[in-house]
């Protein structure tokens, strides 16, 4: 059964550029269902995102900004996103903003047992990154279309790509030891799940990878190991600490 998705843009803190590779990115998790973007729009700032609105079938939500210094669009985002939640008609939420007064309405809806999947740039605050089940840097979804143009595994964009520091080798090897066999093995699945609860924003993307699995063959620290499933149709990677 497809994971039916509420997508909530908030208009004022994404760059339109983002949106067709950030809607690409959200097929990935269920079928968006509801997509609306918040914002003045009869601000000029905003004049960017009418052609690509009507390109992606994005709703936009008019909001008028009635006091000075007041963001009028995230209340009413957050009304919007509870009048959904009480509807019961979708599994889960997308809350694009880099604005961390989105931070409760995330909490709020995973207490109602519902997925929340955020997507912002790299300047969103932590408080709002935790609070969801998933992060998205919004700057690797075009860093993704840069690799696949050059054919390479790898993003072209070093500028925008993480280190592997030592503090991200220590958190894939205790997440490693938390699943492993008896023989010190782990599949690299489960692997990536805890990974995501233990970090919502952690992301191979975010250090030049597609995946993880060229991720950990980067780092020296891990043994990888290739099984073929009972059927053997496919083949399954484990992983280990050195």
């Amino acid at each position: 059964m497809e994971t039916n998705l509420a997508v909530l843009i908030d208009g004022d803190n994404i760059p339109s550029a983002y949106v067709k590779e950030m809607m690409e990115e959200i097929a990935k998790y269920g079928n968006p269902t509801i997509k609306r973007i918040y914002g003045d729009w009869t601000k000029p700032h905003l004049t960017k995102w009418k052609n690509v609105l009507l390109e992606n079938a994005i709703n936009p939500i008019q909001q008028y900004g009635y006091t000075q210094g007041k963001n009028a669009t995230d209340s009413a985002m957050i009304i919007d996103a509870m009048d959904i939640l009480y509807a019961d008609k979708v599994d889960g939420f997308c809350l694009v903003s880099s604005d961390s007064d989105f931070t409760r309405l995330a909490t709020r809806l995973r207490e109602a047992s519902k997925k929340v999947i955020g997507i912002g740039e790299k300047k969103t605050p932590e408080p709002f990154i935790v609070a969801c089940d998933k992060f998205i840097y919004i700057e690797i979804l075009k860093q993704k279309e840069a690799s696949s143009n050059n054919g390479k595994e790898q993003t072209s964009k070093k500028s925008d790509v993480d280190k592997i520091t030592p503090k991200v080798i220590k958190l894939i090897s205790s997440t490693i030891s938390d699943v492993a066999d008896e023989d010190g093995w782990a599949f690299l699945g489960d692997v990536g799940g805890l990974l995501q609860k233990k970090q919502p924003n952690f992301d191979s993307r975010n250090y030049g990878f597609q995946k993880l699995t060229p991720m950990i063959h980067s780092i020296d620290k891990f043994e990888i190991e290739s099984r073929e499933n009972q059927n053997g149709k496919f083949k399954l990677i484990y992983v280990r600490n050195k």
